[in-house]
């Protein structure tokens, strides 16, 4: 298989966990309204979600007795939903984000291919991610699940199939019900606070057993596949590997991937957040995407030739991965917090470098067999809505491939010296985005403009805000 990840770790990593494939119990998705109702009369299922992602990656949707969802229901949710900030506000409108005048529905149309369990609620309940569509059934261009299959689409058309394997970073914290103090490490079975430095560390899994027994057992019913689970760098910092695949498949299990790991962790009295940077002089989380792309009739691998010398689409991705990802960043660095994690000196590259198996690089090519060569996207943070991170890192290798862009000589030493060469905040990124003529084609222009809108619209929000650094340093001195 050509993103088969068979080098991401070292031989014999003790803190290694692998996931047996899903029983039948764990059987996940159907292909008819008629398989569908027999799904659910088998489990007893009594209620049913609805949910579909917003431009934050937020669940949103309805819930609904079975006999309502097998019964030709309408579901609408009101198209003003992909237009409010994380926090619940509406943005006022400018010259290029603008309200529907009507707020007119949008319809929620269900993709029965993800039906699934909800395995930690109380009364048998099920699941099913849905795209949204107008009231004349045709997709919302702007929705992130619609604005992923547009570049999918790209690909569709030249005959090529992208493969991705995305790596999830996330914290384990100590409830914190007051946002003014700074969060702090969970306790473990030892009944101590987990300190850093903790990498591959096994006695760092096993303090959290039974919450990642959870994970799993959580995971295997609703039928998603974890390759590998580790601890991090960072104080109760883990990692969560999936199979390689299809890059829609792969942006649903990292979507439900977050509300399991959520929901288990709540279980044990603890949080588990995606933020990028959670904690002040700790490492951020990144959501790593692994990337290759295979001819769609052969499935052989276009990034090698028949002799297994990388071949010249293998190049232009990572030239266009160079040229275009900075600028496409913002749908990967999505908030304010997104570019603390970005900071040299905190494992994270901060470069627009690619290189050998090298980690210091944005683009690191893992060591491989030339059926399974491929590019590892390392700027992502895990707080990305993941249909946008795939879609704008896919996005960019393609235009990279269509234009025959040629990349930098790879880098032989450490990339993450010098100056930075990435935006350094939010509105920087915005502003690349908008300014890319060639995004249109990508991702589309109603996209790009609801996105930015949001988004300024979040950092005013911010700018609200007045921050300990302010009241340390400015309160007396200024």
């Amino acid at each position: 298989m050509p993103a088969r990840k068979t080098m991401l770790r070292p031989k014999g990593a003790a803190s290694k966990k692998t996931l047996m494939p899903p029983d039948t119990d764990g059987k996940r998705g159907v292909k008819t309204w008629k398989e569908a109702a027999s799904w659910l009369r088998a489990r007893g299922i009594e209620d049913i979600e609805c949910i579909t992602p917003d431009l934050a990656g937020v669940p949103r949707g309805k819930m609904m007795p079975t006999s309502k969802f097998t019964g030709n229901t309408s579901l609408a949710l009101p198209s003003a939903l992909y237009r409010h900030t994380i926090s619940g506000e509406y943005p006022d409108e400018t010259e290029n984000f603008r309200y529907d005048a009507r707020d007119n529905d949008i319809k929620l149309m269900p993709d029965l291919s993800t039906l699934s369990v909800v395995p930690w609620e109380t009364d048998p309940t099920a699941q099913v991610i849905c795209d949204i569509v107008d009231t004349n059934g045709e997709p919302v261009s702007y929705t992130p699940r619609n604005v992923l299959k547009k570049v999918l689409s790209l690909y569709e058309k030249k005959g090529w199939k992208p493969v991705v394997a995305p790596e999830i970073e996330f914290y384990l914290v100590a409830k914190n019900d007051d946002p003014d103090y700074p969060l702090q490490p969970p306790k473990g079975r030892s009944g101590r606070s987990i300190l850093g430095g903790q990498g591959y560390s096994i006695a760092g899994i096993n303090e959290f057993d039974e919450l990642i027994d959870d994970i799993y057992h959580f995971s295997e019913k609703q039928g998603l596949e974890i390759d590998t689970l580790i601890h991090e760098e960072g104080p109760a910092q883990l990692e969560i590997n999936l199979r390689h695949g299809d890059p829609i498949e792969l942006a649903d299990q990292v979507f439900l991937f977050k509300r399991t790991i959520r929901e288990a962790a709540l279980k044990h009295g603890i949080f588990a957040t995606f933020m990028a940077k959670p904690m002040q002089g700790q490492p951020g989380s990144a959501m790593h995407i692994h990337q290759s792309v295979v001819d769609a009739e052969t499935g052989r691998n276009i990034f090698s030739n028949p002799d297994g010398s990388p071949s010249s689409e293998f190049f232009a991705f990572i030239g266009g991965m160079q040229k275009y990802v900075p600028n496409a960043l913002v749908m990967m660095a999505p908030y304010v917090n997104s570019y603390r994690r970005l900071q040299p000196d905190m494992a994270c590259p901060v470069n627009n470098a690619w290189g050998y198996d090298n980690r210091t690089t944005a683009f690191r090519v893992p060591i491989s067999d030339p059926q399974a060569r491929r590019v590892e996207n390392r700027l992502p943070s895990s707080d990305a809505n993941p249909y946008l991170a795939l879609a704008a890192s896919l996005g960019s290798g393609y235009l990279g491939i269509c234009k025959a862009i040629e990349p930098t000589a790879p880098t032989e030493d450490t990339a993450n010296e010098g100056s930075i060469e990435l935006p350094r905040g939010l509105l920087e990124a915005l502003a690349l985005m908008e300014d890319e003529p060639d995004f249109e084609e990508v991702f589309g222009r109603d996209f790009i403009n609801i996105y930015a809108g949001v988004k300024r619209g979040e950092f005013e929000t911010f700018m609200q805000v007045i921050s300990p650094w302010e009241r340390e340093f400015l309160l007396l001195n200024v």
